[in-house]
Protein backbone atom coordinates (compact mmCIF):
# COMPACT_ATOMS: atom_id res chain seq x y z
CA UNK A 1 0.00 0.00 0.00
CA UNK A 2 2.25 2.56 0.74
CA UNK A 3 4.41 2.11 -2.09
CA UNK A 4 1.16 2.45 -4.35
CA UNK A 5 1.24 5.55 -2.58
CA UNK A 6 4.55 6.66 -2.74
CA UNK A 7 4.79 6.38 -6.76
CA UNK A 8 1.20 7.54 -7.21
CA UNK A 9 2.45 11.04 -5.51
CA UNK A 10 6.17 10.61 -7.78
CA UNK A 11 3.69 10.09 -11.28
CA UNK A 12 1.60 13.20 -9.68
CA UNK A 13 4.74 14.87 -9.15
CA UNK A 14 6.02 14.53 -12.91
CA UNK A 15 2.39 15.07 -14.55
CA UNK A 16 2.25 18.51 -12.82
CA UNK A 17 5.86 19.79 -13.40
CA UNK A 18 8.11 17.39 -12.28
CA UNK A 19 10.10 17.32 -8.42
CA UNK A 20 8.38 20.13 -7.05
CA UNK A 21 9.01 21.14 -3.33
CA UNK A 22 5.47 19.15 -2.12
CA UNK A 23 6.28 16.56 -3.95
CA UNK A 24 10.02 15.98 -2.61
CA UNK A 25 8.28 17.29 1.11
CA UNK A 26 5.59 14.17 0.20
CA UNK A 27 8.62 11.88 -0.32
CA UNK A 28 10.04 13.25 2.78
CA UNK A 29 7.39 12.34 4.99
CA UNK A 30 7.40 8.67 3.60
CA UNK A 31 11.30 8.22 4.68
CA UNK A 32 11.22 5.86 7.54
CA UNK A 33 13.50 6.45 10.27
CA UNK A 34 16.59 3.80 9.99
CA UNK A 35 18.62 3.54 12.59
CA UNK A 36 21.75 3.73 11.56
CA UNK A 37 24.81 1.56 11.60
CA UNK A 38 27.10 4.42 12.31
CA UNK A 39 25.53 7.29 14.32
CA UNK A 40 25.76 10.88 13.10
CA UNK A 41 27.43 12.64 15.72
CA UNK A 42 29.09 16.20 16.69
CA UNK A 43 32.55 15.50 17.39
CA UNK A 44 36.23 17.96 18.05
CA UNK A 45 38.11 18.83 14.62
CA UNK A 46 41.24 20.35 14.61
CA UNK A 47 41.57 20.86 10.70
CA UNK A 48 42.60 23.53 9.15
CA UNK A 49 39.22 23.64 6.76
CA UNK A 50 37.06 25.93 7.08
CA UNK A 51 33.51 25.99 8.27
CA UNK A 52 30.79 24.50 5.40
CA UNK A 53 33.90 22.17 4.01
CA UNK A 54 32.66 18.06 3.30
CA UNK A 55 36.13 16.05 4.03
CA UNK A 56 35.33 11.88 3.51
CA UNK A 57 37.97 9.88 4.57
CA UNK A 58 37.33 6.69 2.85
CA UNK A 59 39.88 4.37 4.99
CA UNK A 60 37.69 5.43 8.11
CA UNK A 61 34.47 5.33 6.55
CA UNK A 62 33.40 8.68 7.68
CA UNK A 63 32.21 12.20 6.40
CA UNK A 64 32.86 14.98 8.16
CA UNK A 65 31.03 18.42 7.68
CA UNK A 66 33.24 21.40 9.20
CA UNK A 67 31.68 23.20 12.23
CA UNK A 68 32.72 26.33 13.58
CA UNK A 69 35.01 25.96 16.77
CA UNK A 70 37.21 23.18 16.24
CA UNK A 71 34.04 21.17 15.85
CA UNK A 72 32.36 18.74 12.73
CA UNK A 73 29.21 16.56 12.32
CA UNK A 74 30.51 13.33 11.71
CA UNK A 75 28.46 10.98 9.54
CA UNK A 76 28.49 6.77 8.41
CA UNK A 77 29.20 6.55 4.47
CA UNK A 78 30.01 3.38 2.26
CA UNK A 79 32.57 4.51 -0.25
CA UNK A 80 34.05 2.98 -3.30
CA UNK A 81 34.86 -0.69 -3.41
CA UNK A 82 38.61 -2.06 -4.34
CA UNK A 83 39.32 -0.43 -8.15
CA UNK A 84 36.88 2.38 -7.87
CA UNK A 85 39.00 4.66 -4.37
CA UNK A 86 39.95 7.99 -5.29
CA UNK A 87 40.75 10.78 -3.62
CA UNK A 88 41.18 14.57 -4.28
CA UNK A 89 39.61 17.60 -3.82
CA UNK A 90 36.49 19.31 -5.42
CA UNK A 91 33.20 20.92 -4.53
CA UNK A 92 29.60 20.94 -4.52
CA UNK A 93 28.51 21.42 -8.54
CA UNK A 94 24.93 21.48 -7.81
CA UNK A 95 22.37 19.59 -5.67
CA UNK A 96 18.97 17.93 -6.68
CA UNK A 97 16.61 16.57 -4.49
CA UNK A 98 15.34 12.80 -5.16
CA UNK A 99 17.25 12.93 -8.51
CA UNK A 100 17.12 11.06 -11.18
CA UNK A 101 19.44 8.53 -12.08
CA UNK A 102 21.12 8.02 -15.71
CA UNK A 103 24.44 5.35 -15.15
CA UNK A 104 27.52 6.50 -16.53
CA UNK A 105 28.39 4.51 -19.74
CA UNK A 106 31.53 2.85 -17.47
CA UNK A 107 29.07 1.63 -15.16
CA UNK A 108 26.31 0.22 -18.13
CA UNK A 109 29.55 -1.21 -19.70
CA UNK A 110 30.29 -3.03 -16.75
CA UNK A 111 26.81 -3.74 -15.86
CA UNK A 112 24.75 -3.98 -19.04
CA UNK A 113 21.41 -4.97 -17.11
CA UNK A 114 20.92 -1.85 -15.26
CA UNK A 115 18.29 0.85 -16.47
CA UNK A 116 19.21 3.54 -19.24
CA UNK A 117 17.68 5.69 -16.70
CA UNK A 118 15.57 5.92 -13.29
CA UNK A 119 13.38 8.44 -12.49
CA UNK A 120 13.93 9.98 -8.58
CA UNK A 121 12.06 8.54 -5.95
CA UNK A 122 11.60 6.08 -2.96
CA UNK A 123 13.27 2.94 -5.18
CA UNK A 124 15.91 5.07 -6.85
CA UNK A 125 19.34 4.03 -5.56
CA UNK A 126 20.63 7.52 -5.39
CA UNK A 127 18.11 8.06 -2.82
CA UNK A 128 16.56 11.19 -1.38
CA UNK A 129 19.37 13.70 -1.79
CA UNK A 130 22.65 14.24 -3.92
CA UNK A 131 25.13 16.22 -4.25
CA UNK A 132 26.94 16.24 -7.72
CA UNK A 133 31.12 16.61 -6.81
CA UNK A 134 32.43 18.84 -10.42
CA UNK A 135 34.80 17.45 -12.64
CA UNK A 136 33.73 13.90 -11.58
CA UNK A 137 31.03 11.20 -12.10
CA UNK A 138 30.77 11.17 -8.16
CA UNK A 139 28.30 12.11 -6.04
CA UNK A 140 27.36 12.32 -1.99
CA UNK A 141 24.15 10.88 -1.99
CA UNK A 142 21.20 8.77 -0.20
CA UNK A 143 21.20 4.84 -0.12
CA UNK A 144 18.09 2.68 -1.04
CA UNK A 145 20.34 0.19 1.18
CA UNK A 146 21.17 1.62 4.16
CA UNK A 147 23.13 -1.72 5.27
CA UNK A 148 25.67 -0.50 2.82
CA UNK A 149 26.82 2.62 5.09
CA UNK A 150 30.36 1.75 6.92
CA UNK A 151 31.60 -0.50 3.79
CA UNK A 152 33.46 -0.33 0.71
CA UNK A 153 30.66 -1.14 -1.99
CA UNK A 154 30.01 1.29 -4.32
CA UNK A 155 31.79 2.62 -7.70
CA UNK A 156 33.15 5.50 -6.01
CA UNK A 157 30.64 7.91 -5.01
CA UNK A 158 29.88 8.58 -1.78
CA UNK A 159 26.81 6.74 0.22
CA UNK A 160 25.10 7.96 3.26
CA UNK A 161 21.92 7.01 4.82
CA UNK A 162 18.67 8.85 3.46
CA UNK A 163 18.09 10.71 6.83
CA UNK A 164 22.06 11.71 6.52
CA UNK A 165 22.12 13.28 3.21
CA UNK A 166 18.79 15.04 3.98
CA UNK A 167 20.69 16.35 7.09
CA UNK A 168 23.92 16.80 5.61
CA UNK A 169 21.99 18.51 2.12
CA UNK A 170 20.07 20.95 4.52
CA UNK A 171 23.55 22.17 5.65
CA UNK A 172 26.13 22.36 2.38
CA UNK A 173 26.20 24.72 0.13
CA UNK A 174 26.65 24.65 -3.64
CA UNK A 175 30.24 25.66 -3.84
CA UNK A 176 31.38 23.96 -0.64
CA UNK A 177 34.93 22.69 -0.61
CA UNK A 178 35.01 18.80 -0.77
CA UNK A 179 38.17 16.55 0.33
CA UNK A 180 38.15 12.75 -0.36
CA UNK A 181 40.73 11.42 1.26
CA UNK A 182 42.25 7.26 1.66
Amino acid sequence: MRQTVIRAAFLAGIILGGASPAFASALDSQLQPVASPIPRETVQFNGREAPGTIIVRTTERRLYFVLPDHQALRYGVGVGRPGFTWAGATHVAYKREWPDWTPPPQMLRRRPDLPRHMVGGIDNPLGARAMYLAGTLYRIHGSNEPDTIGHAVSSGCIRMTNDDVVDLYSRARVGARVIVTR
